[in-house]
Order: structure tokens, then C-alpha cells, then sequence
């Protein structure tokens, strides 16, 4: 059984659900995107999920946190014009075919 954490309505018909989950006896942490897929007799929007997402181990949140604390100093240091201090990557990352959903965006005009 899934917990909902917070909705983030991204667009008209789509959000952003993050939610825990338990998948083979894990809980995890899901953060996916869901989109309208009908409308039931009253009106109501019904959502399902994308395979656009991440699920993280429960374990790994605190890693998650320490990220979304770099990305508001980011934000932060970027609104008053200061370039923030970057670590070295763990791992390289090869961009030579584009951004992830970067090609998918320009297509759809997102």
C-alpha cells in the first residue's frame, strides 16, 4: 500500500506524485510522474503513473535530503549572482546524445 506524500501539479495533466511505497518487502521512495488518463462520471481527474521516475530505497534518504540542501544553496547563490562551489563528480556523465527527456520535450514543445 502506497503512502501519499505531496502531489506537485507540473502541467494541466500531469503532477508530480512522491510517495512510499513497498516493493518486494523494501520500502521505497517513489517520485514519478502521473498523468490524467480519464475523468470519472463526476468529473474527476484519474491519474495513473509514467515510467518517468525515480524509486530510492528508504535508506538512501537521508543522501537525498544532503542533495536537496546543495540544490537550495544552488538556488540561493544563484539568485544574488554568486557561482556556487561545485564538487567533482563521483561518476562521469556523457551528454553527448543530449539531456535526459531533453529530445522528448522539444518534440512535445514542454
Amino acid at each position: 500500500m502506497a503512502v501519499l506524500i505531496k502531489d506537485i501539479q507540473r502541467n494541466a495533466n500531469e503532477i508530480i506524485r512522491i510517495e512510499v511505497s513497498e516493493f518486494k518487502g523494501k520500502e521505497l521512495i517513489n517520485i514519478r510522474i502521473w498523468y490524467v488518463a480519464a475523468r470519472d462520471n463526476d468529473g474527476n481527474e484519474i491519474y495513473k503513473p509514467t515510467q518517468k521516475g525515480i524509486a530510492l530505497d528508504i535508506a538512501e534518504f537521508d543522501e537525498l535530503r544532503k542533495g536537496i540542501d546543495k540544490l537550495e544553496a544552488y538556488i540561493k547563490d544563484s539568485n544574488t549572482g554568486t557561482i556556487p562551489d561545485q564538487p567533482l563528480p563521483k561518476n562521469k556523465a556523457d551528454y553527448s546524445e543530449g539531456l535526459p527527456d531533453q529530445d522528448e520535450e522539444a518534440e512535445t514543445g514542454e
